[in-house]
């Protein structure tokens, strides 16, 4: 018998695409240090051939549709050097968001509604690879207190039969050791420029994929998308922050969230145009009294509803 293959050895790594669906062979140098990777290699629809045969059977089906998705997290830190990409930059490009870079100054990533990136995704399990190419996702920047930030991918591309290949060595160097959300190491959070306790933030990209199987082109599309952003803070009086007022009237309002202190380690998340949403409810945590606050990014002059700034 074989020896049974370990699920924690596993290794992805990642390649943006020259040509959308053509591998572009990501090896050791483009690995990505990922937390909760896992894998369905071969998703799709099974069709049916609705046989009328003269006694009774189940009938025999064709694998239709075939794609695979990949889930990940990866821990929210900067490349520690300013004006220096990630090592997730490639998976956020993926995402329909564009990457500049000012050199020796910062990196930012905004949304973007067209000429969308593509990457070539390589799952080892053992010395078993999946492949996705054309691959694209869907992104959610997730911020709690007392842990660890992260981006949780979802990343959706075109099957390609799994192989016994030679597995790389990885360089995980570009991604460095996270530090944990707390009051030191995550200096700003306000809303209207109002400062809160925060206990959690999640920025969802709401990107809608699509996977679009027709004769003469397969792919894997991003067709729009539907930001959310979420938070859970301290209430405060209603003259010092009112969201019922800010709802009732459709307020928009700018949302900064700072992470990070060191250059080349600071993560800025702006929102500037917020749609302040219904609150729903009240909270109770250790007897104090919280809100969780909902609010949808909104364009002002196209593909600026929220960038992450790397300084």
């Amino acid at each position: 018998m074989p020896a049974p293959i370990l699920w924690n050895t596993k290794i992805v790594a990642v390649e943006i695409e020259g040509t959308y669906g053509t591998d572009a062979t990501p090896d050791g140098a483009d690995a990505i240090l990922t937390v909760e990777g896992s894998i369905t290699p071969m998703e799709g629809n099974d069709v049916s051939r609705d046989l009328e045969l003269p006694y009774m059977s189940a009938d025999p089906t064709i694998p239709a549709e075939l794609h695979a998705k990949v889930n990940f997290k990866i821990e929210l830190q900067g490349s520690g050097t300013a004006g220096t990409a990630p090592g997730w930059g490639k998976l956020l490009r993926m995402c329909a968001c564009a990457e500049t870079i000012v050199a020796d100054t910062s990196v930012t990533y905004n949304p973007v509604s067209g000429a969308h990136e593509s990457g070539t995704l390589y799952f080892y399990v053992g010395a078993t690879l999946h492949k996705l190419t054309g691959a694209r996702g869907n992104a959610k920047f997730s911020l709690t207190a007392q842990g660890i930030p992260y981006i949780e991918f979802e990343i959706t591309g075109l099957f390609v039969d799994p192989a016994e290949a030679t597995r790389p060595t990885p360089d995980l160097s570009a991604f460095l050791k996270p530090s944990l959300a707390t009051s030191a190491n995550t200096p700003t959070f306000t809303i209207n420029s109002t400062a809160f306790v925060l206990r959690q933030a999640m920025l969802d990209l709401g990107n809608q994929v699509e996977n679009r199987f027709l004769i003469g082109s397969e792919s894997v599309l991003i067709t729009g998308r539907q930001e959310a952003f979420s938070c859970t803070v301290e209430a405060q009086p209603l003259s010092a922050f009112n969201p019922y007022t800010l709802a009732k009237a459709q307020t928009e309002v700018p949302i900064v969230l700072v992470h990070g202190t060191a250059a080349g380690k600071i993560v800025t998340l702006n929102v500037p145009t917020a749609q302040m949403q219904r609150p729903q409810g009240l909270e109770n945590a250790q007897n104090i009294t919280e809100w969780p606050l909902r609010l949808v990014p909104l364009a002002a002059s196209g593909n600026d509803q929220w960038t992450l700034v790397l300084t």
